[in-house]
């Protein structure tokens, strides 16, 4: 019914509009009694099998929702009704900060891909925290970045204050520092940049009670060589994991008119380079490193390619919508049989 009623009339409209509205009705039905109920049994992928245990978590199933879908931590609790194990909010920064102007998210249609600039557009880190202590049991993952006028000198400081006062309420963190629509941000992926700022959330956690798993974002366009350098700096930090991975910047065999339109590149397009960066991870980290895999996936079996390719667990966004919430349940239905 998603993919021919509601999403053909969805795509007449303005993504962004799309988005809030699609926002404002899934939060107003899950008010009325029997759609929570009637949610959860559709949706909702109850089977022990499906359990796993990654960075010390339980996951109740492997697969979550990206980050950028729910950046203030508005509809985690709904979301959770239509089956993901778990649920990453964020791009949160310090500071609310408007994003860049708009128009700044694209469909294309013919690639069934989205671009975005965004430019980590939310309301700040203590709006998001509000929000998360009433959280009644959602696994949820907290992606941190630094606000679009702080110089990257002075990067560390937006981190550390998301991380402390995300800290309470999010099961483990994420570093994005891979967004290409905030301007010198991808420039924190060098060496000595990021070995620095993974160090120090490192430090930070060590003083806490209870340690966070921190799991590092990366970029799809990376080369070989600084991808065997973001694996010497996982492994020296003693970071947790990996996220592979962010949007593209690349346009390569795009047919949509849209390609044209700056910002980061998700969906179907991303799913082999994506995939391949997981891949050349696996093979060439001389300790294990859980991968989360994220980009393109469309259909259950690319969900299974990307576990077979060195994924631990995977994220939605992009083919979440344009699949809708059928998918979920999809590939933890293809999970399950790949275990009988």
């Amino acid at each position: 019914m998603y993919k021919q009623v509601i999403r053909p009339i969805l795509f007449k409209f303005d993504p962004e509009f799309v988005h809030h509205f699609t926002f404002s009705f899934l939060k107003f039905a899950c008010k009325i009694p029997f759609v929570k109920s009637y949610l959860r049994k559709k949706y909702k992928a109850d089977d022990n099998r499906l359990f796993q245990q990654v960075f010390g978590l339980q996951f109740k199933n492997p697969v979550g929702l990206a980050a950028g879908f729910d950046k203030d931590a508005k509809l985690y609790k709904e979301l959770d009704h239509l089956g993901f194990g778990f649920i990453e909010i964020g791009t949160v920064t310090p500071v609310a900060q408007d994003g860049n102007p708009k128009k700044r998210l694209f469909r294309l249609k013919k690639d069934q891909a989205i671009i975005n600039r965004m430019g980590f557009n939310n309301e700040g880190v203590k709006a998001t925290v509000n929000r998360l202590k009433s959280n009644p049991g959602v696994l949820i993952g907290g992606n941190i970045g630094k606000n679009k006028n702080t110089p990257n000198e002075n990067a560390e400081n937006d981190y550390e204050i998301c991380f402390n006062e995300l800290h309470p309420y999010v099961d483990y963190f994420v570093v994005n520092v891979s967004s290409p629509n905030t301007p010198n941000l991808r420039a924190l992926q060098d060496k000595k940049p990021l070995t620095k700022l993974l160090l120090h959330l490192k430090k930070l956690n060590n003083t806490k009670a209870i340690q966070r798993p921190i799991l590092l974002k990366i970029a799809p366009d990376l080369t070989e060589e600084q991808l065997l350098d973001i694996i010497e700096i996982v492994e020296t930090t003693k970071t947790d994991g990996l996220i592979a991975t962010n949007t593209s910047i690349s346009r390569n065999g795009l047919q949509s008119e849209s390609k044209r339109e700056t910002g980061g590149l998700s969906g179907k397009p991303l799913f082999n380079k994506s995939t391949e960066v997981i891949r050349f991870i696996k093979a060439n980290s001389s300790t294990f490193i859980p991968i989360i895999g994220v980009g393109g996936i469309h259909s259950a079996q690319d969900a299974i390619d990307k576990l077979e390719a060195g994924a631990s667990l995977v994220q939605l966004y992009t083919g979440f919508v344009y699949e809708g919430p059928n998918l979920i349940q999809e590939i933890n239905q293809a999970i399950r049989t790949k275990l009988q």
